[in-house]
């Protein structure tokens, strides 16, 4: 496993890319409302990436080993959809819960980061799956320093989503990320802590959990993309860059509109 480590000049060009993915989630925020279609808001993040921020929206006909190409340039999933939801004519309704996950290109760098919207006023239950899963990132997020483990990061996570009555997906993780859509390392969601790779300033990856309000179990819908939870229940997901550095970690996709930090345990 060759996992790059990021050159100064690397680091400025992820940190643009970083920021102008948050951007677009900020852009399309109050555009998150009941009756707008998925498409909707794909066609006008597309736009925003193409026409304002001179970017490429990455997802568009992104077409790993064994997949068809994507063929929009967002992620929007539902509900009980996990990840990699296809943007389309469904339109959204009050009480939905809706993660949207961008990643552009500019200059050759990635930046990637996802966000959950509440349509409406969901249910308390909703709304709480979604408050802990962010909790979840950032305690994730918090053990990120060099000398740190990999497993560090999955174990806070499991920890604080269990404790809630929660489960981990475990399928899909976190990665190393820059010149490519992915890199190593593989970032887990799950794990023992002082297990794994050792962190090293200059490391980039994301952290994404998705948590499920029922069991971890899922399964892929006939368009070769969307994953469901297998029991129907609601599913949430974060997502943020993340640097390694010597005396902690910097975040690079957050902007003017993310949202505040949860507060320390108390």
């Amino acid at each position: 496993m060759t996992i790059q480590i990021k050159s100064p000049e690397d680091i400025e060009k992820m940190r643009i890319a970083g920021r102008l993915a948050a951007e677009v989630l900020d852009f399309i925020t109050p555009h998150v409302k009941p009756g707008v279609s998925t498409e909707a808001l794909d066609r006008l993040c597309h736009d925003f990436m193409v026409k304002v921020q001179k970017a490429v929206p990455a997802p568009l006909n992104y077409a790993p080993p064994g997949y068809q190409p994507y063929p929009k340039s967002i992620c929007t999933s539902i509900n009980h959809q996990v990840c990699h939801g296809i943007p389309g004519e469904k339109q959204l309704k009050h009480g939905d819960i809706v993660n949207i996950d961008i990643t552009v290109i500019k200059d050759g760098y990635h930046g990637d980061t996802s966000r959950m919207f509440c349509v409406g006023e969901p249910s308390i239950q909703a709304r709480r799956l979604c408050e802990i899963t962010y909790e979840c990132m950032w305690l994730g997020i918090e053990t990120v320093k060099a000398g740190a483990h990999l497993g560090d990061i999955g174990a806070a996570i499991q920890k604080h989503a269990e404790s809630h009555g929660y489960s981990v997906v475990r399928e899909f993780c976190g990665h190393g990320i820059g010149r490519k859509f992915h890199e190593e390392p593989q970032v887990l969601h799950y794990g023992r802590p002082g297990t794994g790779i050792t962190l090293q300033s200059g490391m980039i990856f994301t952290i994404e959990p998705m948590i499920n309000a029922g069991k971890p179990a899922i399964r892929e819908l006939s368009d070769g993309w969307t994953i469901v939870t297998k029991d129907h229940s609601l599913s949430a997901q974060w997502e943020h860059t993340v640097l390694v550095t010597d005396t902690g970690h910097q975040v690079l996709t957050l902007s003017a509109g993310a949202p505040a930090r949860p507060a320390p345990a108390s």
